[in-house]
């Protein structure tokens, strides 16, 4: 096929912005990526890589290796065909974004993924207003308010805290791009949308309120101020800048804490409550009421996971088999309410060192602190930030299972290796004048 540099260039990069609006719809973003895979493989003489690019390819594409190389410790090979699935997208990403890793657009795609994100999620409101009106009628009474953000996430058809994980990132792209706006003296009327956008977007977090989302979300907002406004301000315009910026998000969580004082028991006696229970919980009662969403529970899993991963050294239990070998282990330990529920490890790192072994929790901490090389190496806040989401994330859930966090993170992780191989080649061009 001929089509114009130009004119791929368009194409390519809109699939990146659709696929990446999309992430949080199992179904359609699937298809888009078929068709992203598809189209590129049109256009196979247009790839090109650097031994540094097929290093990222390999780094990004290992938990998929991974699950490739053990293989054959899966007890239901069928099984392992389906896990295996799942990660595909950890090998189209890289190979046909890093590829073309000269033509990513990075901080427009930023920008169109994270307003075009905010603007979606408010149509997904307003319909939720109108077909779950009890719900909402419970929310502005301030009656069982932590249920509403899982429903309205389920709604949309994904886990709450696989949403606010995206919707976290997509807060912190917005501030970006509100200081941005500022630096640059655009016109007071784009300065106005773009806060608009922040507080709207900011307020979907605190909507499905998830612990972990919020307080990345607030990491990544310290992160912004101080690469963006701390290094290039003076001292008393950056105090100035960061006590608006306290009064704003102050007043919108004020507001929302006070139509939500659950949040409060939330945040503190229902997280931490009965941490003398830690493989326990039965001898709780109720403890669907009382325990089910609390730390311990967590710590729980937690346990049982690593003493069964120790039983099952130095290779694991197999890529399909970690869950139900957990769900195994709970009843052989009478741990009836585990089991009844099939939690899974809530932690990535022990979900890999259940099912591949030593080298598990190994290729997670290659795959998700790559990431933040990239960030730091590039002195970016928005890369720096993703990493502590990603990173924050997995330790109190397994997104390497899912498909919102498989394919959340490989085509991010791809996107930031292509803009950070391009700044490679700046410098690289600029030290050789000297």
């Amino acid at each position: 096929m001929n089509i114009s540099e130009k004119n791929f260039n368009k194409i390519w990069n809109t699939f990146l912005v659709f696929i990446a609006i999309a992430m949080i719809f199992r179904k359609p973003c699937t298809g888009l990526i078929i068709l992203f895979a598809a189209f590129n493989l049109l256009f196979l003489k247009k790839l090109k890589f650097t031994r540094t690019s097929l290093l990222l390819v390999i780094i990004i594409a290992s938990p998929l290796l991974l699950e490739i190389l053990f293989f054959w410790n899966n007890d239901s090979y069928l099984m392992g065909i389906k896990s295996l699935e799942k990660s595909v997208s950890l090998l189209v990403f890289p190979l046909f974004i890093l590829g073309n890793f000269q033509r990513i657009n990075f901080f427009k795609l930023l920008r169109f993924y994270s307003i075009l994100t905010t603007i979606l999620i408010l149509f997904f409101f307003v319909r939720f207003v109108f077909i779950a009106p009890e719900l909402i009628h419970k929310y502005w009474q301030g009656i069982d308010l932590w249920e509403v953000g899982y429903a309205f996430s389920n709604s949309i058809g994904i886990h709450a805290p696989a949403l606010n994980m995206h919707l976290a990132f997509v807060t912190i792209c917005v501030i970006y791009f509100v200081f941005r706006f500022f630096q640059q003296g655009k016109s007071n009327w784009i300065k106005a949308s773009g806060i608009f956008i922040f507080l709207l977007s900011f307020f979907f977090v605190l909507f499905v309120n998830t612990r972990m989302a919020l307080f990345n979300a607030l990491v990544g907002f310290i992160l912004i101020f101080f690469f963006e406004v701390a290094n290039k301000y003076s001292f008393k315009k950056s105090v100035s800048i960061f006590a608006l910026g306290l009064v704003l998000l102050g007043s919108i969580s004020l507001l929302f804490v006070q139509k939500n004082p659950y949040m409060i028991q939330k945040y503190s006696s229902v997280t931490f409550a009965y941490m003398d229970k830690v493989g326990k919980l039965d001898a709780i009662e109720n403890p669907e009421a009382k325990v089910f969403n609390s730390l311990v529970t967590r710590v729980s899993i937690w346990k049982s996971a690593w003493e069964l991963s120790l039983k099952n050294l130095p290779f694991g239990v197999g890529a399909s088999d970690g869950k139900p070998a957990l769900i195994k282990y709970y009843k052989e330990t009478n741990q009836h309410f585990l089991a009844k529920y099939e939690f899974p490890t809530h932690n990535q790192f022990l979900d890999f060192l259940l099912k591949f072994g030593i080298l598990g929790p190994l290729v997670v901490l290659l795959y998700i602190f790559t990431i933040g090389y990239l960030g730091i190496d590039l002195k970016n806040p928005l890369i720096i930030a993703f990493f502590f989401i990603f990173f924050t994330s997995n330790l109190t859930d397994d997104f390497l299972l899912r498909f919102d966090g498989i394919a959340f993170s490989g085509l991010w992780f791809s996107i930031f290796g292509s803009y950070w191989l391009q700044e490679k080649i700046i410098a690289d061009k600029w030290k050789s004048r000297f």
